[in-house]
């Protein structure tokens, strides 16, 4: 890993991800999470200050970026949640089968490469009963955006820490075997093309 991936980077991610309509989404779906909670790419750890503590357990923070989990000192440390760090990637996640009540991802699965791989994992150890809250964006639903959304990816992937920008994420979802329970999506922002947010709760078929 570069000094770019390790140290410019995810001062980068932290800001834009920090953003008001950003935060504003986390504040929408990380209270949704209870019991015990699985945050795949937990980045620097701006979810924290919205877990409810009163329905959450703990949580496995899973972080494979070094300097990510650096990052995120600071607000595990303010965190009156207790915060089990995980470095490995999402196609890795090392729990056991079952034992999750509650997924959350927010901004993680458009940087995720084998994003279908990390959807199995989710599942494998997501409880029967147990539910994934997420907000994340990602395709567009205007012709025009999405036009814009594929000229725009290869530079902002690169850049990006391999974000994309056009990934379909109710389709992942289903695709992986996922059940949409509850689903909504605007533009939060702009520019349009990296702005369109979906999220809600799905859960295993």
């Amino acid at each position: 890993m570069g000094v770019y991936a390790e140290r410019v980077l995810p001062h980068l991610i932290h800001v834009a991800c920090g953003a008001s309509g950003v935060q504003e989404q986390r504040e929408r779906v990380v209270p949704l999470a209870s019991g015990r909670v699985l945050e795949v790419g937990m980045g620097s750890g701006l979810n924290l200050p919205f877990y409810d503590r009163d329905r959450v357990e703990f949580v496995w923070g899973l972080e494979p970026s070094s300097g990510m989990r650096r990052k995120a000192e600071p607000a595990i440390e303010a965190s009156d949640i207790e915060v089990r760090v995980l470095d490995l990637p999402g196609e890795e996640i090392p729990l056991e089968d079952d034992t999750v009540d509650t997924v959350v991802l927010t901004y993680t699965l458009c940087s995720i490469s084998e994003w279908q791989v990390a959807l199995e994992q989710v599942r494998r150890v997501l409880k029967p009963e147990g539910q994934v809250v997420f907000s994340e964006h990602g395709l567009a639903p205007d012709e025009a955006v999405q036009r814009w959304q594929s000229r725009l990816n290869p530079l902002w992937n690169t850049l990006a820490g391999g974000c994309h920008l056009d990934r379909p994420i109710v389709k992942c979802f289903v695709d992986a075997g996922f059940r949409i329970d509850r689903v909504d999506g605007d533009y939060r922002g702009r520019p349009h093309a990296a702005s369109f947010t979906t999220w809600g709760v799905c859960s295993a078929r």
